[in-house]
């Protein structure tokens, strides 16, 4: 444990070499960081099969673990797309001169050193590592045992990458992947500023309640899609197939449909048809459950399913009277991550992006957008549930400080 402490306090003093690169030079480094992930694929895939091959296909943490060359080349292309953006540091966001004299400005700085601790996606490497670097922060990065050796190959990359630019390898650090080390970054104050939590709920609430150091929450999604009585049902049923199948194991897939008793029966109809040819599993409330009578994956839905991130082909299904239960529903069981409401009735629309409590909303469109790269901010850290400092997409912009600058010519108070 030791050796870690020392790890992390070489980040530290690593990270002050970073902070004065020019903004050519880090665009330099991330390219080559992209151009190799392609290059190496052969290398970065050999190593993912090793991890994959250790986990079953029915773990839902499957998905997020397995890399093919398509992932990697979308990884580079949000790699590159991080390079196009403006960077985030060295802004003056006020400036005036005071009555005394003194010229002030606020200006946003790095934060320093940033530490991700993350389950079973190996992309969580690539995708912070180029934002840091782009907002001139070092990383401290804690992935799983599930995606050690992918974790390392990429790092090696990285790794090589840096030292060509003559700096030095630490400014991305990849600890073990032991759990003990988690409490090692929890205690390591001096040397780490801020410290980002990416995974399951259970991850996320023993870091908030265990770290010293602050601690951005970036949270579980328990996502519902409320379809309204005025809803253009064949709408409905494309978002809700593609909120829930597109990718059910990332955050963003929809948990729970809750569905305006009036349209109820037709709608169900249409759902249960698209979804059995995927096979989804439902887990429906008593009225649902009555109108789906015959659907070959039904269950019944105890209280505890409607608080489920099922991360897999699965759903719960509930009726609602209206607006006002299906937001009563949302604000209960929700997690203030991705809700949306499908309807062609604009007031009812606009009265329930204004009454939702989550980091995004949406109307009439899938809850599978919430992300980085989709908001056009290249990629993100995770998605932040919580209200300090940054919500939903926490990605480049929000990785930045800010710091007062005052100058002056020899006034005293």
């Amino acid at each position: 444990m030791q050796t870690i402490k020392h790890k992390i306090k070489q980040t530290h003093t690593a990270a002050v070499e970073l902070s004065q690169l020019k903004t050519a030079a880090i665009k330099k480094i991330l390219s080559d960081f992209a151009q190799q992930l392609v290059e190496q694929s052969a290398f970065v895939l050999r190593a993912n099969q090793k991890d994959v091959a250790k986990m079953e296909q029915s773990n839902p943490l499957y998905d997020r673990l397995l890399l093919t060359p398509q992932r990697l080349n979308s990884i580079a292309g949000s790699i590159n797309k991080i390079i196009k953006l403006a960077d985030p540091s060295g802004k003056i966001l006020e400036e005036k001169k005071l009555p005394n004299g003194i010229h002030l400005q606020k200006i946003t700085t790095q934060l320093g050193v940033v530490a991700a601790i993350f389950e079973s996606r190996p992309n969580v490497v690539a995708d912070i590592a180029a934002l840091c670097l782009k907002s001139r922060n070092a990383c401290v990065l804690k992935g799983s045992r599930d995606a050690d050796n992918t974790n390392k190959a990429i790092v090696k990359i990285i790794h090589t990458i840096l030292k060509q630019h003559q700096l030095p390898p630490q400014l991305v650090l990849l600890l073990p992947p032991q759990r003990e080390v988690v409490n090692e970054l929890f205690t390591a104050t001096k040397y780490i500023d801020v410290i980002i939590p990416r995974g399951s709920n259970s991850l996320i609430q023993y870091v908030r309640k265990n770290s010293l150091v602050p601690v951005i929450e970036t949270g579980a999604g328990v996502c519902h899609i409320y379809v309204h009585k005025d809803a253009t049902l064949q709408m409905a049923v494309d978002i809700v197939m593609n909120a829930k199948t597109s990718r059910p194991s990332v955050c963003n897939a929809m948990d729970t449909v809750l569905i305006d008793e009036k349209i109820a029966a037709a709608f169900l109809k249409q759902l249960a048809a698209v979804f059995a040819q995927k096979n989804v599993i439902m887990y429906a409330d008593a009225k649902a459950h009555k109108l789906l009578k015959g659907y070959p994956y039904l269950y019944k839905a105890a209280k505890e399913d409607f608080y489920r991130e099922f991360l897999s082909l699965t759903c719960a299904v509930k009726i609602v009277k209206n607006e006002t239960e299906a937001l009563q529903h949302i604000a209960e069981h929700g997690t203030k991550h991705s809700e949306a409401i499908i309807t062609n009735n604009k007031k009812t629309a606009e009265h329930f992006l204004q009454m939702v409590d989550a980091a995004s909303v949406y109307h009439n469109a899938s809850t599978r957008f919430t992300d980085g790269e989709e908001f056009g901010l290249g990629a993100e850290v995770g998605i932040s549930t919580q209200k300090l400092h940054a919500r939903g997409p926490f990605a480049l912009e929000k990785l930045v400080t800010e710091k007062w600058v005052l100058r002056g010519n020899g006034q005293v108070r």
